[in-house]
């Protein structure tokens, strides 16, 4: 990893962990004991965000993680999404059971099924820079549609948005959500950059010249 010396890199390997662990258990805890559903539905918009922005922040303000994304690289970071495929299974299956409202259930879960799917089939190929930037591209977008529409139906107050605060289906907005959410955005940037292909274009270039 990229100017991180092996101190820092297993300092980085042991605390990342136990941060994601944290805000998952937030998360239970918080749908357990009926937190998330006592608040008023949009602040859960608010609180999507605010997993999404506030790694990215993070990201942006540390060398160090900067240097550690590019250790991870782009085929992990697209690799992680596959996730994504057991999550639109959930969503079809509270949506057959009228327990989510269509539109939403429908575009999350086709969205989410798409994204896992392209994850896996661009992890598995070889590393190109135009590969995993359409992969991003669609995936973040599918995060915009899927978020836009559910804070619609919670600012229209619908009912069916409950599952959304209860397990297990919370841990996808309030967890997955936002690490997924972040992972797109530091992507983008580590492209920008050319960093964490493998091998980096400028690499590829030199050797096809």
């Amino acid at each position: 990893m990229t100017g991180l010396t092996i101190a820092e890199r297993r300092t980085i390997s042991y605390r990342l962990p136990s941060v994601l662990l944290l805000w998952a258990g937030a998360v239970v805890v918080g749908a357990t004991t009926g937190f998330f559903s006592s608040l008023y539905p949009p602040l859960i918009g608010a609180i999507v965000a605010a997993t999404i922005i506030l790694p990215v922040l993070l990201y942006a303000l540390s060398p160090r993680l900067r240097a550690y994304a590019e250790g991870i690289g782009h085929r992990r970071i697209a690799l992680f999404h596959v996730w994504r495929v057991p999550a639109a299974l959930m969503f079809f299956w509270y949506g057959a059971n009228g327990e989510l409202p269509p539109l939403f259930w429908i575009l999350a879960g086709s969205g989410d099924l798409v994204a896992g799917a392209y994850a896996a089939h661009v992890a598995t190929r070889p590393g190109n820079a135009r590969r995993y930037f359409s992969f991003h591209l669609f995936g973040f977008a599918d995060f915009v549609v899927a978020v836009g529409t559910g804070l619609t139906y919670t600012l229209l107050l619908d009912p069916r948005m409950a599952p959304i605060a209860v397990l297990p289906t919370a841990l996808i907005p309030l967890f997955g959500v936002g690490i997924s959410g972040a992972s797109h955005l530091i992507a983008f940037d580590m492209l920008r950059r050319d960093a964490g292909l493998d091998p980096p274009r400028a690499a590829v270039a030199g050797t096809a010249g």
